[in-house]
């Protein structure tokens, strides 16, 4: 708008008039319609009637002159083809968008074909119209491979680092949806920042026969591929399975059974094996299948579950390689134990639980509850071997106890408790879990015997007497003289008057009560580092112990060192099990040609990728 009218309004009779603010004149506006109106009669007004007003208009007009930017240049025809041009294919532009496309087929499980999409097609043609999709091919065969081989020069890079140890896990997978099996191989280590560190070095296609001697050769062709020297592999860690732990002992390495996997065995030995259980997961199942297989059944269940003040959830199903997934069926259905007898009473259910079953479905709950929360931590990214033992320890101990939610199930616990006691049995005299418990500023030698906290010393003594050997002479301590308080943990009193069941947590806390510092004679440096590492207070279950030696590695030097070798090894190989949950993405219903080669390719890039994205 003209800054002529701060001194003129626009009359309200006539829009064709203009009336001056200082004077009141009505002045013509130089039309009869709005296009042909102009504001010279009314600066010609201001300046033969008002000097002054006319003077600060014009003040002002200057002013806004000089704000405004120069204006832009017309384009040339050249320039206006040129913002029109295709990139070529072969240009640091159309290069840098293929390579996150690339990387984004990759890490988001995307088929090749997604650039056939016209919905992806039209997204691109708006962002950057000059880019030119490539096709499926080529990115399959083209830009696959090149992007594989950045990703493994950076692990190549990575491995020649200063690693002193690494720890493995290992799996093989069958898809589904093809005839492809895959054999995964990840590694772990403690750097020397004391920070830990995973890649998946492996996931490939595994033919034939799943003999150990088979498995045994591709470990050795993995190894070779990334140039692992056999004295750093620590231990690789695994399921039960025979042909596994043999292909292992052939290959001269030492092995750790997944924990999780036994747990499985020894819940399925010690509980769901037993006849009534049986038959209280059949009906489970039944009553579960009913609900996921009909809508109409959840229709009629959801609003019982609103009128009883009831969470609205869906009941989970079980899978039988999975003993957590059993608990968490039953968990789901005694949570809605008064939901289902309220909807039975209207509706037809395939069957039912009787008063006893729910007793003993409350029970087993009960007894399975801590190997729920043993398994959860187990599972954690940072757990590692030194966990075993400990956990081990506490989970017995609350076995033992006797509580009221025992009445029925006395049998079912002691032979769960027999079965955890034969499948871990073999854990108090191997080093590779001995050392890293010990090592461990959580746990130290506290969930020891007497004869068991010498015999793990020994252990260690021999690990450092072999590290330092001009110490091996005096590398000896005198002997054990701790002395042990027989004193036995209890519940708290308040626990005691709620009448709740001991924990999981309750345990690791009774035992650290029931160990003192111990005092030991020192005739090596060494041992006198073993020495002042176990007289301090262990740290809290809740800290890293990772940390712990990041801060102590320069009062504790040769300790440290072992400590990142033993405390290199996680517990269950849960690692490549999370590996082939990503592969079922990768190689789908959508993507069930995919040659495994370039499956391989993309599960590589996916879980490796990420490590490299900041740098």
């Amino acid at each position: 708008m003209s800054a002529a009218w701060r001194y003129f309004t626009i009359s309200e009779k006539e829009a064709r008039i203009a009336i001056c603010k200082t004077c009141s004149a009505d002045i013509s506006r130089g039309g009869v319609t709005a296009k042909t109106f102009s504001t010279s009669g009314l600066l010609h007004h201001l300046k033969s009637k008002h000097p002054d007003k006319y003077a600060e208009y014009d003040e002002i007009t200057s002013a806004q002159k000089k704000k405004v930017l120069p204006s832009t240049p017309t384009p040339s025809v050249a320039d206006l083809f040129e913002k029109v041009k295709k990139f070529p294919s072969d240009g640091p532009k159309a290069k840098g968008i293929t390579r996150k496309l690339m990387e984004c087929i990759a890490m988001d499980d995307q088929p090749f074909s997604v650039v056939q999409d016209v919905g992806f097609r039209r997204l691109i043609e708006h962002i950057e119209p000059r880019y030119s999709l490539p096709s499926r091919r080529h990115l399959a065969d083209v830009c696959l491979p090149e992007l594989y081989n950045v990703v493994a020069n950076h692990i190549h890079e990575l491995l020649a680092t200063d690693i002193t140890a690494i720890s493995f896990t290992t799996d093989i997978w069958s898809s589904d949806v093809s005839i492809t099996s895959m054999l995964s191989l990840t590694a772990q280590w403690i750097d020397k920042d004391f920070k830990l560190q995973k890649i998946l070095l492996h996931s490939q296609e595994f033919r034939g026969s799943h003999t150990a001697q088979s498995i045994s050769l591709a470990f050795a062709n993995m190894f070779d591929t990334w140039h692992i020297d056999r004295p750093k592999v620590h231990a690789i860690v695994s399921d039960n399975a025979r042909n596994m732990t043999k292909a292992i002992e052939e290959c001269n390495l030492s092995g750790i059974r997944c924990m999780a996997h036994t747990l499985q065995l020894a819940v399925n030995e010690g509980v769901l094996a037993q006849r009534s259980v049986k038959d209280l997961l059949a009906i489970s199942r039944k009553i579960v299948g009913h609900f996921k297989h009909s809508q109409l059944a959840y229709s009629r269940i959801e609003p019982i579950q609103d009128e009883l003040g009831v969470t609205t959830k869906r009941f989970q199903q079980d899978v039988s390689t999975r003993w957590n997934s059993t608990y968490y069926m039953l968990e789901s259905l005694f949570a809605q134990k008064r939901t289902l007898a309220t909807y039975s009473a209207d509706h037809d259910l395939p069957a039912s639980f009787t008063p006893n079953q729910w007793i003993l479905m409350e029970n087993i709950l009960s007894i399975l509850a801590p190997f729920e929360q043993l398994t959860r931590e187990i599972s954690s990214s940072d757990a590692s071997v030194a966990d075993v033992i400990p956990l081990h320890a506490a989970l017995k101990r609350l076995l033992r106890k006797e509580v009221e939610t025992d009445r029925g199930v006395k049998t079912m616990k002691s032979t769960l408790l027999e079965s955890v006691n034969t499948r871990f049995a073999d854990i108090y005299s191997d080093p590779l879990y001995c050392i890293a418990t010990v090592l461990d500023p959580r746990y130290k030698d506290n969930y020891f015997d007497a004869g068991k906290k010498q015999s793990a010393r020994d252990m260690i003594q021999a690990v450092l007497d072999k590290e330092n050997p001009r110490e091996e002479a005096a590398a000896h301590s005198t002997g054990d003289v701790t002395q042990t308080t027989d004193k036995r943990a209890r519940l708290s009193t308040a626990e005691e008057e709620r009448g709740q069941p001991p924990s999981l947590s309750d345990m690791f806390n009774e035992i650290m009560e029931e160990n003192t510092t111990p005092n030991r004679l020192v005739t090596s440096s060494t041992a006198q580092q073993l020495d002042d590492y176990l007289s301090e207070v262990p740290i809290p279950r809740s800290e890293n112990p990772l940390g712990y030696w990041r801060n102590k590695q320069d009062r504790f030097p040769d300790l440290a060192k072992v400590a990142r070798k033993y405390l290199s090894a996680p517990c269950t190989s849960t690692d490549s099990e999370r590996l082939f949950s990503a592969a079922s993405h990768v190689l789908d219903e959508k993507r069930n040609r995919l040659m495994a080669d370039k499956a391989e390719k993309l599960l590589f890039i996916k879980k490796n990728l990420p490590l490299f994205l900041n740098k």
